[in-house]
């Protein structure tokens, strides 16, 4: 399963938590500084269970304010 984690920061820590998160995640595959409403986008790739686990710690990580997570769904558009 895929997941899109849209990470609201303290301003001025772009840096350090962009590489707080590239190193500490075994399901990121991606971590993007971005403009819009969030700060950093985070693409992961693993089970519901590890993805849940992982948005969990990036709570834990000081200079987070606030995250939302888009996961993806199967569809059977019929095609």
């Amino acid at each position: 399963m895929r997941a899109l984690s849209l990470i609201s920061i303290k301003p001025g820590t772009i840096d350090q938590v962009t590489e707080l998160l590239s190193k500490k995640r075994k399901i990121t595959k991606e971590v993007l500084p971005v403009t819009g409403r969030a700060d950093i986008c985070v693409l992961m790739n693993g089970s519901i269970n590890d993805i849940n686990i992982t948005i969990m710690d990036f709570k834990k990580i000081d200079n987070i304010v606030a995250t939302e997570t888009l996961m993806e769904m199967e569809v059977d558009l019929g095609w």
